[in-house]
Parts: C-alpha cells; sequence; structure tokens
C-alpha cells in the first residue's frame, strides 16, 4: 500500500509526495534517527539549510540566536541589579519610619511626597502592578456589602448573573457573595450610566432593558457598541484600572445591577483565581491529563463546568447524543450497558476517572448509561467544542478506552 492511499489529494499532489518530499524527508528522518540529536528540531533546520547549500544563513542564525542569549544574560543582570536597589529603598524608607514613629508614636503618615497630590489623583488612578503590588495597597480583611433584597429580587438578579460569562462560573459561596454585594439601580431613558474618562469604581449587570456605548471619534460621539440583557459593561475600569473608556447612556428604561470594585477584586477576580489554581490542582491527578504542561491544564481548567447530581441521577443515557465530556471530581458513580433489553452494570467511577469521550471522539451516540451512585456527586463538563480543541492531541489515548465499554 502506497503512503498516498486513502489521503484526500489530487492525484497530481499524491505524485509531489512520493516524487519529490518523500524521498527528501526518508533522508531527513534516517540521518535524525542516525544522529539522535537532543533538540531534533534545530538539528532538522541545519540539515534543511545544508541540503538547500545555505550554511551561510545558517551560521548567521546560530550568531543572532548567541546574540540573544548575552542580551538576555544582560537583561538577568540589570534586573537582579534593580532588585538589590528597590530592596535598599525600601529598607531604607523603613528606617526612616522607624525613626520617625520614635520621635512621635502618632504621626503614622507616610513621607511627605509619598503620596500623590489630591488634584493627581482626581484625574487618574496607579498603575495595575502598583495597586496589586505597592507596599501601600497590601490586601487587607474583607467584608463585602450586603444590600438588603427580596427572595424575587435574588432570584432576578441570579437569573441575569447566570448569563454572563464572567459570573456564571462563580461557586454558589461566591456567588451568595456577588448577590449580597449588588445594588439595583433604575435607570431612565436617555440618562447617563457612565461617562468617558472619569475614574470607574462600579460595574453594570443588565437585567432588563438597552444601553448605547457612545465614544468620542474625532470630536463626534458615535454608538460603538450597544448592550442590553445579561451583558457587563464597566469591567474594563476595574479590570485594568484605567478611565472610563466609553460613556454608555440608556436607550430606554432599564434596570442594573452594579458592584463595587473593591467587592468585584476580593470575590469575582481572586474566585477566578482559587478556581483555576483548585482545578489544575485536581487535573494533576488525572492520569490522563498529568502529563500535560501547566498552560495546557489551565486552559482545560477555564473550560471546565462544575456540575453538582443527586444520588439515582442519570448523567448521560445510552443512545442519546452527545456533547459533553465529563470528569469526576467527588462522589462516586457507574456505567450501565443494555444487553438484548437487560441492564448490565459495567464500569465504576471515582475522582479523576472520566467519561463522555467516545460520543465526541466518533461523533456515535452514548455507548453506556452513567449514574450516580454516592448521595451526591460533583462532575466536571467540557463542551464538544472545547473538547475537540484541547484535547485533540489525545485522540489515540482516548480511543484506548473502547473496550472498557464492552
Amino acid at each position: 500500500m502506497s503512503v498516498v492511499d486513502g489521503l484526500p489529494f489530487a492525484e497530481d499532489k499524491k505524485d509531489y509526495i512520493l516524487q519529490t518530499l518523500d524521498p527528501i524527508l526518508e533522508e531527513m528522518v534516517s540521518d535524525v534517527l542516525q544522529e539522535m540529536p537532543t533538540i531534533p528540531m534545530d538539528f532538522m533546520i541545519q540539515w534543511l539549510n545544508k541540503r538547500a547549500g545555505k550554511a551561510a544563513a545558517f551560521s548567521e542564525h546560530v550568531s543572532v540566536t548567541q546574540r540573544n542569549q548575552m542580551l538576555k544574560q544582560e537583561l538577568r543582570s540589570l534586573q537582579e541589579s534593580l532588585h538589590e536597589a528597590s530592596t535598599a529603598a525600601v529598607s531604607a524608607v523603613e528606617n526612616v519610619e522607624d525613626e520617625e514613629e520614635e520621635e512621635d508614636d502618632e504621626d503614622d503618615e507616610p513621607p511627605p511626597g509619598w503620596l500623590k497630590s489630591e488634584e493627581s489623583q482626581s484625574k487618574t488612578r496607579t498603575s495595575v502592578s502598583a495597586e496589586a503590588y505597592g507596599e501601600w495597597n497590601a490586601k487587607k480583611a474583607f467584608t463585602p456589602p450586603n444590600h438588603p433584597k427580596s427572595d424575587e429580587q435574588k432570584q432576578r438578579l441570579k437569573e441575569t448573573l447566570n448569563k454572563s460569562f464572567m459570573f456564571s462560573a462563580l461557586e454558589e459561596k461566591d456567588m451568595q457573595l456577588v448577590l449580597g454585594a449588588m445594588k439595583e439601580c433604575k435607570v431612565e431613558a436617555g440618562e447617563k450610566v457612565i461617562t468617558e474618562g472619569d475614574n470607574g469604581d462600579f460595574l453594570f449587570v443588565i437585567e432588563k432593558g438597552t444601553l448605547n456605548c457612545i465614544k468620542s471619534v474625532n470630536g463626534e460621539e458615535k454608538v460603538v457598541k450597544t448592550v442590553n440583557e445579561g451583558d457587563v459593561f464597566g469591567e474594563l475600569a476595574l479590570l485594568y484600572n484605567c478611565p472610563r473608556a466609553a460613556s454608555v447612556m440608556a436607550a430606554d428604561a432599564c434596570i442594573c445591577w452594579q458592584l463595587d470594585r473593591e467587592s468585584f477584586n476580593h470575590i469575582v477576580k481572586d474566585a477566578a483565581v482559587a478556581r483555576r489554581t483548585k482545578y489544575d490542582e485536581f487535573l494533576k491527578s488525572v492520569n490522563l491529563l498529568s502529563s500535560l504542561e501547566a498552560y495546557e491544564r489551565s486552559q482545560i481548567a477555564d473550560a471546565l463546568v462544575a456540575e453538582t447530581c443527586k444520588k439515582g441521577e442519570t448523567i448521560v443515557k445510552q443512545d442519546d447524543p452527545g456533547d459533553k465530556f465529563y470528569i469526576v471530581e467527588e462522589g462516586s458513580l457507574y456505567a450501565l450497558k443494555n444487553f438484548g433489553g437487560e441492564e448490565k452494570r459495567v464500569m465504576e467511577y471515582k475522582p479523576g476517572d472520566y467519561f463522555g469521550e467516545l460520543a465526541l471522539l466518533k461523533n456515535q451516540p452514548r455507548a453506556a448509561s452513567v449514574v450516580v451512585e454516592s448521595e451526591t456527586a460533583k462532575v466536571l463538563s467540557m463542551s464538544r467544542v472545547s473538547f475537540n480543541k484541547m484535547l485533540g492531541p489525545l485522540a489515540d489515548l482516548l480511543s484506548s478506552k473502547v473496550s472498557s465499554y464492552t
């Protein structure tokens, strides 16, 4: 059988592969296997350059690489020097503060000039890095506000938040904190909620109505975006600590919910980081995924959606179309398969196990039903789109589980 048999190419392309590409690739692979270089990619680049008579070009490439290494080394030295200088500066400030405290215990203010004037502070905020790491911005204990709401208001708000990508992945306890911290705002048609260039201390989630985002372009105000039910606006100023990027005006009567900067930073941002860290640690314990790089695991962690199920609940049903892949986080489950009208228990699942991949890999109905055995169970699901995008390279490994269902 020829190497091109079954390939979806025209005959002229198959001939090109056989007559032109194949001899070159065979020769290169043979040399690679003979040398078995530590970095095969560099070896192959060098091999191809030599084959094409471009040894000089390769030498230039090596020279550039060497220069890059020298520059990186110089950068590291500069960073070390900068770190030493900053450490010395902080130490000097601390010594000054200690002396001042001995002279006057009541004087707890930083040295003159340390803080910006009130006028400059009103025009701009500190940078993101300063806010995150500055000595005067150390995180303190935080208790979120709790604005009283009726059960009906809470239900309406929760349904709205679940439509927003920014809040839909929150754990239940964090969702409850956000529900308490949000404040209802009723906006009349034509009312401006946000003004371009202002500092931002709130973001808004729309429950009802439509608003226009207006930006000044060459002195003329233009509508650049329209937002409506379930959308979030005003988050950029909080995420990136910058002035408002555009004005927002109500097109009709609206109901919005506002969340303050401090609550957002402590609940939503921190929850996102904590969620990624938690799932990254868990994914390391999943044999299938333990060999992945940290970046790849983080991408999978961001795509997972937690689902809580009760005893006896069927998560997937045999012969149904499959659109999700599952990893068991908590609890125990089992698989049932129908053989000629008789159901048999064919598989047990515990934390770290996974299921549902066959229907996605082969685009076929579910091969078995999966039922919750413990009082409750928590599974992490991934949609078909995310599954195909992130787990494609592991298709062969996943396919080996076919025998487990027979």
